[in-house]
């Protein structure tokens, strides 16, 4: 399931992870009611209350089951109630209804959180499930990013329009028009290199030719994408992929997820609340459909994964991330002519690639196996993380995926074009 270094993480160093990783999910359930916890706005969306649960099944089903010679179900029912999608391991509850689990109670799930806890850290004191653990690890961190997304979508549907936290920052002003960076062609690697830690879909390392293209140097924004919905591009099916367009059409879109009209020009739902849509903030909440139309309308295409990862594999990883607890894309501050900026965080970016395995992939025996494996089908591929993405949790090869018609992620667009 992973690749995991030559030498497992030292017992206390894993341990000393393990302890953060878990106390970052429930600070940032913290903000939230009982009420809010229980809540699941869309089948897509799971409440707060469940990824608490969802994540701790995890360690207590991969690791303590398999690890813990003295192994008992913290609960009898927790298995049916908090396992995802895991068919080799058994049945399950209804995705779609995940909010009817009213009981256990928060503060029952919050038990489970700490039952288990203890029984993980006393094998780690053995030396024991250290890369499973990692890879648990790295679970909760993609429900840390889930945790938010699925919130904001939930608070989004109550009339009030409540903020999850306030935010009392300014709002910075972003560099100018974008410009375009030459990435060279010929045979390339991608892939994970096998050092650290990796989910499988990241590998093997393997050449691909990439012919020479020129990427954006930043994310596409809020105002450049104002100008394509002003211009009528909701309502231009020549700019649109058929299944786009059918979908646009049907659902009524007519702006990213979260834009709202209004008197004085457009406002923006956010974490934080209703606010104006600020201009030169990175456009976010789109489908691959909406990216693929702007892009076609600008003159240009989105990257494919393997140019992403070609143009944008040496630049360090930082930017706007769950770190930075701005918990919102962020306009480019610094600029330097010539490289690729907001490459890590703000928003999930979206390739024209198909979710595929890698040449020589092999998905892990047993039911860790379908953790990536089995979705390799009718989806796309996504680089770089988002404003709500563990710093820890991304990197140059990591591959995101989602359907093409999904907007409630962080998910925005870079644009790429050919070398004329």
């Amino acid at each position: 399931m992973s690749n995991p270094s030559p030498t497992d993480p030292v017992p206390e160093a894993l341990r000393t992870r393990y302890t953060g990783v878990r106390a970052v999910t429930e600070a940032l359930a913290a903000p939230l009611s009982a009420e809010d916890m229980v809540v699941q706005s869309m089948p897509d969306a799971s409440p707060t209350k469940w990824h608490l649960a969802h994540t701790t099944w995890f360690f207590e089903t991969f690791v303590l089951e398999r690890s813990d010679p003295d192994f008992a179900p913290f609960h009898p029912h927790y298995g049916y109630l908090f396992n995802s999608y895991y068919n080799a391991v058994g049945e399950r509850h209804e995705r779609a209804r995940r909010g009817m689990l009213t009981r256990p109670s928060l503060e029952e799930v919050l038990a489970y959180r700490r039952g288990v806890d203890e029984r993980v850290l006393a094998l780690l004191d053995r030396g024991l499930a250290g890369s499973v653990v990692e890879l648990g690890l790295h679970h909760e961190q993609q429900h840390q990013e889930l945790l938010l997304t699925d919130i904001k979508h939930a608070l989004s549907c109550n009339p009030l329009r409540p903020a999850y936290r306030p935010r009392a920052e300014a709002d910075p002003v972003g560099h100018g028009r974008p410009r375009w960076v030459r990435v060279g062609g010929g045979l390339h690697e991608i892939g994970h290199d096998g050092e650290g830690f990796a989910f499988d879909n990241e590998g093997p390392l393997h050449k691909v030719w990439v012919e020479p293209f020129e990427i954006a140097d930043r994310l596409v924004t809020n105002r450049e994408f104002l100008a394509f919905v002003e211009d009528g591009g909701y309502r231009r099916p020549e700019l649109w992929l058929d299944q786009g367009w059918h979908a646009a059409v049907e659902r009524g879109w007519e702006a990213p997820l979260y834009w709202e009209p209004g008197g004085a020009g457009w406002f923006q739902f956010t974490l934080a609340g209703m606010r104006p849509l600020h201009p030169d903030e990175p456009v976010c909440h789109v489908s691959l459909y909406e990216a693929d139309a702007y892009a076609r309308w600008a003159g240009a295409r989105l990257p494919t994964e393997a140019e992403w990862e070609v143009a944008c594999r040496d630049r360090p990883v930082r930017g706007t991330l769950l770190e930075t607890d701005r918990l919102h894309p962020a306009p480019v501050r610094l600029w330097r002519e010539g490289e690729v900026h907001q490459v890590y965080g703000d928003v999930w970016e979206w390739t024209s690639s198909a979710y595929a395995p890698y040449p020589g992939y092999r998905a892990d025996p047993g039911a860790l196996g379908e953790y990536n494996g089995k979705f390799m089908v009718d989806q796309y591929v996504l680089r770089g993380g988002s404003c709500v993405t563990p710093r820890s949790h991304v990197r140059p090869t990591y591959r995101n995926f989602f359907h093409a018609d999904k907007r409630w992620q962080f998910t925005g667009i870079r644009l790429a074009r050919d070398c004329g």
